[in-house]
């Protein structure tokens, strides 16, 4: 099992969709800094996806400074120096843009979809 969650949604592209999953973990501390990652195999078996795409997210998420490579440990989670409150609602652009495009349809304005957003965070336990 993964250490970080992961759901495919169709029309972006794997790899990104990748990224964003293990920066969020590890911005919300889903996943702590010195953590083994997992490898490049076992992360396209899981996801059931192309080594070759996990391969490209492992080394986008080492060059953005979200993984090490450490002797004798493989790749190991790093949390960047940083990492900002900007980060984290970095994180939520993807769901806002949904959720605007989803207001659009039905024809509401700024203001009702803050509304609705609101009522529906005040429902959250």
């Amino acid at each position: 099992m993964l250490p970080f969650r992961f759901h495919l949604l169709d029309g972006l592209p794997v790899s990104d969709q990748l990224v964003k999953a293990v920066q969020r973990a590890v911005l919300t501390g889903e996943m702590a800094s010195g953590e083994r990652f997992p490898s490049v195999r076992v992360i396209a078996q899981e996801l059931k996806i192309s080594p070759t795409t996990a391969h490209k997210a492992v080394l986008e998420l080492r060059d953005a400074g979200f993984l090490a490579t450490r002797p004798g440990a493989g790749m190991v989670v790093v949390k960047p120096a940083g990492s900002s409150r900007e980060q984290l609602l970095s994180q939520l652009a993807p769901a806002c843009r949904d959720l605007i495009r989803q207001a659009s349809l039905l024809g509401l304005s700024q203001a009702e979809t803050l509304e609705a957003l609101r009522r529906t965070y005040s429902e959250q336990p």
